[in-house]
């Protein structure tokens, strides 16, 4: 696992994060291979009724990560309450991101895993971009990088790697943002990263078709021959392993699974529904392509839920087992 500590942004203060981030020290406090220093205010962590220790940076971490949830304390300038949002702390949420993304660039730290944002309220503070990936890739883009560069959104869930072409595009705007080019460098980036973040030496991808049954040899639809298919050929000719389009109904059972290390899928629900099927309570959202490593759970906020004691850690402790897997890896590449 990694050598040194994971960064942990707290994310949303009025959300389920406090609560899985004390779950998952519980769960956690005894291996110190996967020691993590929260970036938030420490106040939230100790009304989870857990033990917190206020640490000066992220090297005093696994000294005290056995005893209470290390934390680089950084108070809220409004207080937080569960399940209803402030926007005059959205910004603290930022900073908790960005300095988490600094120690990470800086070496302090490993890998970032970042607990849910919400959107609404640091759009109202004046929050620029869609979300974390847009962010952090902002962040972390003067920072030196031998690779294709990302980001690319990847869910996990046991078995399967699915990385996403677009993300948050309506259905209809699918098919036009869907270039040979966005494909390409897609599948780029999941190439590499599965050789340097997953150890895989010869990367395995398949190739989801937009339309039923891969657009039925042009019957139903033309984007496997226009595009697809052209992008998979330009791919295989720079030695990248990669299917022609295949019917997307049939890339996820178990069988299927096997004949691939990770699917380039087109749109959000392609990649999402399969991923949450498989594991609804344990998907790991991962961005590749960055200097840095960077995995969260993959759920929201649940503010219907917020200090109620029902969240469950398990997305979280996925996330932090990966990141921590991924760090290594990438050391060792």
């Amino acid at each position: 696992m990694a050598r040194g500590p994971l960064a942990l942004s707290l994310g949303e203060p009025s959300g389920v994060g406090p609560e899985i981030v004390a779950k998952a020290w519980r769960a956690l406090s005894a291996d110190p291979s996967l020691t993590f220093a929260v970036i938030g205010d420490a106040s939230l962590i100790e009304a989870q009724d857990v033990p917190v220790r206020s640490i000066p940076g992220p090297a005093e971490a696994r000294d005290v990560f056995g005893q209470g949830v290390p934390v680089l304390h950084r108070p809220l300038p409004a207080p937080a309450a569960p399940g209803r949002p402030d926007a005059a702390n959205a910004l603290s949420v930022a900073d908790w991101i960005e300095e988490g993304v600094a120690l990470t660039l800086a070496g302090e730290t490993t890998a970032l895993v970042t607990a849910p944002i919400a959107k609404a309220p640091l759009y109202a503070a004046g929050f620029r971009f869609p979300g974390h990936t847009e962010f952090i890739a902002e962040l972390t883009a003067d920072a030196p990088y031998a690779g294709t560069r990302g980001p690319v959104m990847m869910l996990t869930a046991a078995d399967l790697r699915a990385g996403l072409v677009t993300i948050h595009a309506p259905v209809a705007d699918v098919p036009q943002l869907i270039t040979a080019e966005r494909v390409r460098r897609t599948a780029r980036v999941m190439h590499e990263a599965m050789k340097r973040d997953f150890g895989i030496a010869t990367p395995r991808l398949a190739l989801a078709g937009l339309n039923p049954h891969a657009g039925e040899g042009g019957a139903i639809g033309l984007e496997e021959i226009e595009v697809l298919r052209p992008a998979a050929q330009a791919l295989r000719a720079e030695g990248i392993e990669i299917t022609d389009p295949l019917p997307a109904d049939t890339l996820f059972h178990p069988d299927a699974r096997r004949g691939y290390d990770a699917v380039v899928c087109l749109y959000h629900d392609q990649a999402l529904i399969p991923v949450k099927t498989i594991d609804f309570w344990g998907g790991v959202n991962v961005t590749l392509g960055l200097p840095i490593v960077r995995t969260s759970p993959d759920h929201g906020v649940g503010f219907d839920i917020a200090g109620r004691g029902k969240a469950r850690p398990d997305s979280l402790i996925a996330a932090i087992r990966l990141a921590a897997a991924m760090a290594e890896g990438r050391a060792a590449a």
